[in-house]
């Protein structure tokens, strides 16, 4: 899985751009920029949320859009639904299934995936049995599927509630060569950096806005007693987050455009720089919880969980990455608001970065159920009971802003819906996923050796370009 202060236009799943960025686009970003750390600026005493979904069944929150999509009857019929969602996540996505259920008569199984999704998908298909619907968090994996001859179009039904209910930007990213076949159900902001405001508190540190500001808010920390950082350099989509924001702040959005498509090289200058930059934290070892190699082992779950436990001696002051880390947060006993604060990714050019992802529901097996269902998760009804249980994002349009259970989940989903096309998704998860989305292989790779070496940028360059030519084919 894998974002919103600075919202900037995406590519389409099929690598050209939905649009041209234009001056009154740039002016639509810095506005919504504003308004996004407006609210990151704003008390978070409310955010403790209801992050356990509470005891109803379908987990609430959908009473608003109860008549928003009518669904068939579908008693009989089954379902296999695959997503790489673990632990909450997957037990809240679950809650939505449950009322897709109660509606239709259908019985619908929740399968764990693996990643890449699309070799664990690979090998159900070799087997004769694929599940009848994905979640894949790549438009990138989106098209790779649609070119194996897996995907199958979305019907009718679920085009008009993707017309109804999501802006252009986000049915291109889930359409390839302009046929629809994603339905983007959950977004997220990537372009966060969560902290422990007991350490902030002892240390007398401030919530950064630039990369410079960071960087004295890092050594604040370090000089109180505190590493740092906590980087989940086990999980290689970490790390590609961290170059992201830094390039798109930095290099700008065109040349971000550029480097997702690979119509300019990993050797080009603007990535040298960009590297360059990262090592600025990334080369001091003590900077990072447990150094290079501890945060090579560190998975993602655990570099949030390890920033807010140990009271006022946890192992790291910081932690960076999307909204979603409110999610494992609230799986421990501190509470966001209180305990886990979170600032906007800090300017490291003109304007902050902000990063989106998603996942988005792909149909493999055609049938009526299948359709039926992506219909579901393209309506607000489905959302509306997600966004009750904190943790997630929709880029729908027409979920109520009350489904949110705070005030700061409340204000970032207004701040997507109302950036309308004017996004930038996140570049790896663009990428084929042989490059961008593959355990040891690829980006995620060639990031986790130069955590491991930060010194080496040439060389890093190097690697990056000879797997992403050999990845796109150019």
């Amino acid at each position: 899985m894998r974002r919103t202060s600075r919202i900037i236009r995406a590519r389409s799943s099929s690598g050209t751009p939905t649009a041209t960025a234009t001056p009154r686009t740039r002016r639509a970003v810095r506005a919504a920029a504003a308004v996004v750390a407006g609210v990151l600026a704003v008390s978070l005493t409310a955010c403790g949320g209801d992050d356990d979904g509470g005891n109803d069944e379908t987990g609430g929150g959908a009473d608003e859009t109860a008549s928003a999509v009518t669904l068939p009857k579908l008693d009989g019929q089954s379902l296999e639904v695959a997503a790489v969602w673990t632990g909450t996540e997957q037990a809240n996505f679950k809650k939505v299934l449950a009322e897709f259920e109660k509606r239709t008569g259908a019985k619908v199984t929740f399968v764990p995936a693996q990643d890449p999704i699309i070799n664990f998908l690979g090998s159900k298909i070799a087997g004769g049995a694929p599940p009848d619907v994905a979640l894949l968090p790549q438009p990138g994996a989106i098209k790779q599927a649609v070119e194996k001859g897996w995907a199958k179009p979305l019907g009718a039904e679920a085009r008009a509630e993707l017309k109804k209910n999501y802006s252009q930007g986000w049915q291109d990213i889930g359409s390839v060569d302009g046929t629809p076949y994603g339905v983007y159900y959950k977004a997220a902001n990537k372009s966060l950096i969560w902290y422990n405001a007991q350490v902030f508190e002892n240390a007398g540190a401030s919530e950064p806005k630039t990369w410079k500001d960071l960087l004295t808010t890092a050594q604040t920390v370090y000089d109180s007693g505190v590493t740092p950082f906590s980087v989940g350099g086990a999980d290689g989509w970490t790390l590609t987050d961290w170059f992201e924001n830094i390039y798109l702040s930095q290099a700008g959005p065109e040349k971000y455009d550029q480097l997702a498509a690979h119509e300019i090289k990993w050797t080009d200058p603007s990535v040298k720089e960009a590297l360059t930059t990262l090592a600025e934290i990334w080369g001091k070892d003590d900077y990072l919880a447990g150094g290079p190699d501890g945060a090579l082992q560190t998975e993602f779950p655990a570099s949030v969980t390890q920033t807010f436990t140990g009271g006022d001696q946890p192992k790291a002051g910081m932690v960076y990455e999307g909204d979603f880390v409110q999610v494992t947060i609230g799986e421990g006993e501190a509470k966001v608001g209180t305990d886990a604060k979170v600032f906007p990714f800090p300017a490291v050019g003109d304007s902050p970065p902000v990063v989106s992802g998603g996942d988005a529901a792909v149909i493999l097996e055609d049938s009526k159920a299948a359709q039926a269902l992506a219909t579901f998760l393209a309506s607000p009804d489905a959302a509306g009971i997600q966004a009750k249980l904190g943790g997630y994002l929709s880029p729908n349009k027409n979920v109520p802003n009350s489904a949110y259970p705070n005030e700061v989940q409340q204000k970032m989903a207004q701040a997507l819906v109302d950036a309308g096309d004017d996004f930038r998704f996140d570049m790896s998860d663009q990428a084929p996923q042989a490059f961008g989305g593959t355990p040891g292989k690829g980006e995620w790779k060639a990031l986790q050796d130069f955590l491991k070496n930060p010194k080496d940028v040439a060389g890093t360059q190097r690697q990056l370009e000879a797997d992403a030519a050999a990845a796109y084919g150019n």
